[in-house]
């Protein structure tokens, strides 16, 4: 049974139309996907199923007395709920109803009036409409959006603006309408706030209609795929990868159908030429018949619409130069803020000392990785960055970079001002190039005719993020330092940015809650969470099962200070070879034995890419740790070593390291033959 219907919706704006002929029907539990590019119409098709907008044409039927809650993206805070005195009061007031029913109750009980069937009946509608589990669960939803306790005391007008909106969600939630409205909820999210609110969507009744870029969240929340394209409205059964599945397949037989009728239609216009030339003219009108009715029910081939296409070199100096092995190397480095430089104190006024924000004990990247830097939202992910970046210095601790290393750094904040007045002005002032090349170049990222002229401060989100990409890619760059990169971009600019950086040889530190971005660019990790930043050995899917099994930051640092005081050490430090003689040292894991590596469960496959990705590297160690060894075994035998203590002790301890890391490279191989997929 439907509980809300569009029939033959239009909406124009101007002369512009952007929904046109748009006829569906959500159902009682339905969970639906809403997906399109920017500027397809979602905000517009949500803001008309929930009458906020009326349409052009056509109409919107709701069931009657339906209660429908509209999460939009620019959320506009009633007065009620910036009034508030705090947040946890502003939230519980999403069951405003529920409360009311609480209020009688007590004033009947303070009446004595507990024994009329009055009473028994709003007693009964009170449980069954979770009034005695109301508390219960304005807790549970603030605490699984992110809010820690002392936040709940906060009045709404003292949040930030993305706090707002999260809280927002929260007594969206705590409200229960039928029909739960949410353009793009996963905005302002970290991962356990997402996940929370995926497992809340499953087992919530009622329906849903989410607008959202997040193909991750859309698989675990949607059983259905609305699409907006071309002005008009698709359904698909499945979630997002079964969507995707069904358009590449429905995209394929529609070109194939289109060239096939397009050859008909041309072989029917020969026929009609030459029966006219042959003056037959009975035939003739046979193939024009055929041609008309060609014509008329013609299949028009699927628009692939302009796609984002990030260029491989640079706009000037061409491609980056190679960097050293070693690329950035931190060991006990301490981030944060420094007085003056962005410190306050827990008023929120500027501090006279500097705060720390997290320890890093060791932290290293080789040339080529890509590594991913998650956890919770405010633990100082984008901190450790802006530090690597050089945009903060670090409080203490070491922080080197290896030889030729060229950064590229792409930050998170969109609010900051971009230099220039139009965007072919912010790319000309960045870097000076001729208007054609600037222009050559913003095509490639979408800007193109007079998108080029368009203002920087009216720019949208997603027009922002893209000139921002579009002027981190000005000069040559061999390490990427980006932050949050697809917030704002629509389905095709993320799949672009993956093929990017898939493709780029340049290594990568890469901030993101885009969990299918993590996964299928990132092979190993850097979590940071409780003021602590530890390496993961593994990709977003290991991580995740590893936090189920009990993996915990903590214990990670730990085993890392255990390390680094050389007490039974998990991992050892050897050093690269250098043209010099000597190196900064690099991580590489202790053997164990093959015993112990065999045991136990099952390890989980790999997928084919981080099969191979992993695979070069461990070969690349092998061969440079065979090298060193080699070199140093050379060195022993030199005369000049040889009668030197000093030396022969290094170079002995040296060949040590490496033959212990030659063996866990080895082991690690073996490790990895097992996971193949």
């Amino acid at each position: 049974m439907s509980i809300l219907r569009l029939e033959r919706v239009r909406r124009e704006v101007g002369t512009f139309v952007i929904l046109d002929e748009i006829t569906a029907a959500i159902a009682v539990d339905d969970r639906i996907g809403l997906v399109g590019p920017n500027g397809a119409g979602k905000t517009t098709l949500l803001r008309i199923a929930a009458g906020r907008d009326e349409p052009d044409g056509g109409s919107v039927h709701h069931k009657r007395g339906l209660s429908i809650g509209l999460l939009a993206q620019e959320s506009h805070f009633d007065a009620a709920f910036m009034a508030a005195p705090d947040l946890r009061a502003a939230v519980r007031h999403g069951a405003a109803d529920i409360e009311a029913m609480g209020e009688r109750l007590a004033d009947l009980e303070r009446a004595g009036r507990v024994q009329e069937p009055l009473y028994a009946d709003l007693q009964h509608e009170f449980e069954a409409r979770g009034g005695y589990t109301l508390d219960l669960r304005v807790d549970e939803a603030l605490s699984g959006l992110g809010f820690t306790r002392d936040e709940w005391a906060k009045p709404p007008t003292a949040l930030s603006g993305g706090e707002q909106t999260r809280a927002t969600l929260a007594r969206l939630v705590i409200a229960q309408p039928d029909l739960l409205l949410l353009d793009e909820p996963t905005n302002h999210l970290d991962i356990a706030a997402l996940e929370w609110l995926e497992e809340h969507l499953r087992r919530r009744h009622g329906a849903v209609l989410v607008a959202s870029h997040d193909r991750a969240f859309l698989d675990a929340a949607a059983t259905r795929i609305w699409e907006l394209r071309d002005r008009k409205l698709t359904a698909f059964r499945g979630d997002y990868s079964a969507y995707h599945r069904q358009r590449v397949e429905r995209d394929a037989r529609s070109a194939k159908e289109a060239d096939s009728q397009a050859d008909s239609i041309e072989r029917e216009r020969e026929l009609v030429q030459r029966y006219r030339s042959h003056r037959k003219f009975s035939k003739m009108h046979e193939h024009e018949a055929r041609l008309e009715r060609l014509q008329a029910e013609r299949v028009e081939a699927p628009r692939s619409g302009r796609r984002m296409r990030l260029p491989a070199g640079a706009l000037v100096a061409g491609g980056a130069a190679r960097s050293g092995e070693i690329v950035v190397r931190a060991e006990n480095l301490v981030v944060g803020y420094l007085p003056g430089r962005g410190a306050l104190d827990a008023e929120g006024r500027p501090a006279t000392e500097a705060r720390r924000v997290a320890t890093a004990p060791f932290l290293a990247t080789q040339r080529g990785d890509r590594i991913g830097i998650v956890g919770p939202n405010g633990a100082g992910k984008t901190t450790l960055l802006r530090t690597i970046a050089g945009d903060l210095p670090p409080i203490d601790g070491s922080l080197s970079f290896g030889n030729a290393v060229q950064p590229g750094y792409l930050a998170q904040l969109r609010g900051a001002a971009i230099p220039g007045t139009t965007v072919l002005d912010a790319l000309i002032e960045a870097i000076p190039v001729t208007p054609g090349e600037a222009r050559s170049f913003l095509a490639r990222f979408l800007f193109r005719g007079d998108d080029v002229l368009k203002e920087v401060r009216l720019l949208s989100g997603g027009e922002r993020s893209r000139l921002e990409l579009a002027l981190l890619g000005i000069l040559p760059s061999n390490l990427l330092l980006l932050d949050e990169p697809t917030n704002h971009l629509d389905i095709p600019a993320r799949e672009a940015i993956e093929a990017f950086m898939v493709e780029s040889p340049a290594t990568l530190l890469l901030v993101s809650h885009d969990r299918r971005l993590l996964e299928t660019v990132c092979s190993t990790l850097w979590v940071v969470d409780d003021a602590l930043a530890v390496p993961f050995a593994g990709g977003w899917k290991e991580w995740r099962a590893a936090v189920a099994d009990g993996w915990s930051i903590q214990a990670a640092a730990e085993r890392e200070a255990r390390r680094l005081r050389g007490d039974r050490p998990t991992k050892v430090l050897v050093a690269a070879p250098s043209t010099n003689g000597s190196s900064p040292p690099t991580e590489t894991a202790a053997p164990r034995p093959a015993t112990a590596r065999r045991a136990g469960p099952a390890r989980q496959k790999l997928s084919k890419d981080a099969y191979r990705r992993q695979k070069t590297a461990v070969d690349a160690e092998l061969t440079r740790l065979g090298l060193r060894k080699s070199q140093l075994e050379l060195s022993m035998a030199s005369p000049g070593i040889a009668s030197n203590f000093v030396e022969m002790r290094r170079v002995t301890s040296e060949l040590a390291d490496v033959e212990r890391a030659l063996a866990a490279a080895e082991d690690a191989w073996l490790d990895l033959e097992d996971r193949a997929p």
